[in-house]
């Protein structure tokens, strides 16, 4: 008996081995024919529907031969926290640049990146941002994305390929702090969120933030709504946990004042010689 064919023949996850990647991978199988995930870390025994391809993304010749035949692209490969520059250049910004090359070489026209709510972090917990508001990245990670985003916007403009960026806030089980009350993306929102971001006809370039429907608001998402992203949970169950619903526009502590949190007052880190 034939199957009914997915919407996509073949996508690509990079980072299938990380949080979020273990999470979005096996609703991917849902909506593609065939899924090829790869990570520089061990993927375990593939699906029947799936490719894996253990890959630095630093390497353009393997990254090349990683992209052909894809439809639409995942990417949440790379550096998820701050890191000496030396490893960030070759995960977020050599690896993020091999992936586009592929991409334009082989003809994808569908890129889904993992940005970050950290491209935005030096903003003070006062302000609320949409899509225009402007980068302020929280550390050399943060500048990584905005590197990405950046790129995304090149690779779009000359030649294209479309991108959904996504800054993502904090997407874990459950948030581990009072800033996470607000920052909490749950696995739930975002597999829809990445679902929207795939399936929505035409996304041009845009940036939306990753967030739930938590009871504090820093990100606007108005300039991202045609992607139709409607979040169904939120951090407010778990508000009872910490003395604090959120962080506070402490002068006294940069933490406490800018969206980042703690990554505002992380040092330069140097790779160990």
């Amino acid at each position: 008996m034939n199957q009914t064919r997915k919407p996509f023949r073949r996508l690509l996850l990079t980072g299938a081995a990380g949080n979020l990647g273990c999470q979005l991978r096996s609703a991917l199988a849902n909506w593609a024919d065939t899924v090829r995930v790869s990570d520089i870390a061990a993927l375990g025994e593939p699906a029947p529907h799936e490719e894996t391809n253990v890959v630095d993304l630093s390497d353009r010749e393997a990254v090349m031969h990683l992209v052909e035949g894809v439809d639409a692209i995942v990417h949440l490969g790379g550096i998820s926290i701050d890191a000496p520059f030396d490893d960030l250049i070759e995960a977020n910004i050599r690896g993020t640049y091999n992936l586009y090359e592929a991409a334009r070489k082989h003809g994808v026209k569908r890129v889904v990146f993992a940005s970050s709510n950290h491209a935005i972090g030096f903003h003070p917990v006062t302000d609320v941002l949409d899509a225009d508001s402007p980068q302020r990245p929280d550390s050399l990670y943060g500048v990584t994305k905005c590197f990405g985003e950046s790129l995304s916007r090149y690779y779009y403009d000359r030649f294209g390929i479309e991108t959904v960026c996504l800054r993502i806030g904090s997407s874990f089980e459950e948030p581990k702090n009072p800033r996470m009350l607000v920052t909490y993306l749950s696995y739930r929102d975002f597999i829809e969120l990445v679902r929207c971001s795939l399936f929505t006809n035409r996304v041009g370039h845009v940036v939306a933030y990753g967030a739930s429907n938590n009871p504090v608001k820093w990100w606007d998402n108005t300039k991202a709504a045609f992607l139709g992203f409607n979040p169904r949970d939120s951090s407010v169950q778990f508000a009872e946990r910490f003395p604090a619903s959120a962080p506070t526009d402490d002068h006294d502590d940069p933490a406490q004042r800018f969206q980042g949190g703690p990554f505002v007052l992380g040092e330069p880190m140097e790779r160990s010689r």
